[in-house]
């Protein structure tokens, strides 16, 4: 099965980045997300069309290094880069592209214009990064975008239509191309048969006289029965993507940093977390997090009094909450790729909401690599993090800061990047 690069995307484009694009362009959150959630496809499907350009596979190859990722949103829309690569994919349909969008998610052009900037900068880093990890040359670059033709397709929102601007397959039938040419679908050969309206029987109507209306049907009720099954593809996509099973002993306990090795209950809970983009409560203060996720459950435990009621720190020790969106650029201690930010931001807002709780910060990597550097890029990324709080006015409430390296992963080395990414991650618990 093919991957789909769009899957890498999303990550940078979550939440977070969200709300802070609607706040830096004036415009609402669900006409942001459904600005991005066109033109993914779009972009992904004007690199496919140009899989074996030269200067696209540049561009991606030098992406992961040019910290494209590192603030999308105050770099993308002034990146020569960015701008290069888009005029290479889209040549005079950008402007066509640009409005598309815009009328399609009820945002103006420079706020549709400047998330064109901005998806394509986080589909350039994105795939960049995947080469990067997976020692993909540009041979290997360009059969992975030619493999997103056959993906592309089916991922264009319902009620969005680019077919007109001739850029890509936005139906399945399409030539996939990036020409001048007209697309044409392919047009199975009418039965040539005369047949006569009964309401009117003086008035004939042959196969000639029919191509008028009838063939406009022809190929209309496909394409609309078309749209329709991609618009249910997109649904089940999208239901796939944000839904994670975790394994644990109990619905809270995740990782636990005691010296004794862990050993699995007898009895293992299987327990389904969907993630639900909302609002989550703080003394009536909104937070923009997941039903269930790491906001939500620390503001649960903190009301109920479970902190309050802790004799000591060893009643807390093994209840970690692991970050949904904080991440660091690969072997780095001191970059956060884009949108992490945000749940940080969340973090200090609990924290000050709660000023006598306090935390520890934990650093995790996966099983590949020396482990004495896995160790000390896990205290580094956990430091780097506790300094972080600081600068924000909660240092005091941050007591320790401790890397684990690979002490907990629970992915065996050889599996593939994707599998052992579960294990690379940032956590944070209540600490007395």
């Amino acid at each position: 099965m093919s991957l789909n690069v769009i899957d890498l995307i999303k990550g940078q484009l979550g939440p977070a980045l969200v709300s802070q694009a609607a706040a830096q362009f004036g415009e609402s959150e669900s006409g942001i997300s459904k600005a991005i959630g066109g033109l993914l496809p779009a972009v992904v499907g004007g690199l496919a069309n140009n899989s074996d350009n030269p200067g696209v596979l540049d561009a991606i190859t030098n992406a992961s290094s040019s910290g494209i990722l590192g603030n999308l949103l105050g770099n993308s829309s002034n990146n020569s880069v960015i701008s290069n690569l888009l005029s290479t994919i889209f040549g005079d349909k950008l402007s066509g592209l640009v409005n598309s969008i815009a009328t399609f998610a009820g945002i103006s052009n420079n706020s549709s214009s400047s998330l064109l900037n901005l998806v394509t900068g986080a589909t350039a880093g994105s795939i960049g990064k995947y080469a990067a990890d997976n020692n993909l040359g540009q041979s290997g670059i360009s059969s992975l975008l030619n493999d997103q033709k056959g993906i592309v397709s089916s991922l264009l929102p319902a009620g969005l239509s680019l077919a007109s601007l001739n850029i890509g397959d936005w139906a399945k039938g399409y030539k996939f191309d990036n020409d001048n040419d007209a697309i044409k679908t392919p047009v199975a050969e009418e039965p040539k048969t005369d047949f006569t309206r009964s309401t009117t029987p003086t008035e004939t109507y042959s196969q000639k006289n029919n191509e008028g209306g009838g063939s406009v049907w022809k190929w209309l009720l496909p394409l609309l029965l078309l749209i329709a099954a991609a618009y249910f593809i997109w649904k089940q996509c999208d239901k796939k993507s944000t839904t994670t099973t975790i394994s644990t002993t109990d619905s809270t306990t995740i990782i636990t940093d005691s010296t004794a090795t862990a050993t699995p209950s007898d009895t293992t809970v299987t327990t389904t977390v969907t993630k639900v983009d909302e609002n989550i409560d703080l003394n009536g203060t909104a937070l923009k997090g997941y039903k269930g996720g790491m906001e939500d459950q620390m503001i649960t435990f903190l009301k109920t009094d479970g902190y309050k009621n802790a004799a000591n720190d060893d009643a807390l020790k093994d209840k970690w909450y692991d970050f949904d969106h904080v991440n660091f650029k690969i072997n780095s201690a001191s970059e956060l790729e884009a949108g992490s930010e945000g749940q940080l931001q969340n973090l200090v807002a609990i924290l000050k909401a709660f000023p006598e709780a306090k935390i520890k910060i934990g650093g995790y990597t996966d099983k590949t690599g020396d482990e004495a550097k896995n160790l000390k890029l896990s205290a580094d990324r956990a430091n780097f993090i506790k300094s972080w709080l600081g600068k924000q006015g909660v240092g005091a409430q941050v007591i320790a800061a401790d890397g684990y390296g690979s002490k907990f992963a629970k992915v065996d080395a050889s599996a593939s990047n994707e599998a052992r990414a579960v294990d690379r991650k940032m956590a944070v618990r209540f600490a007395k």
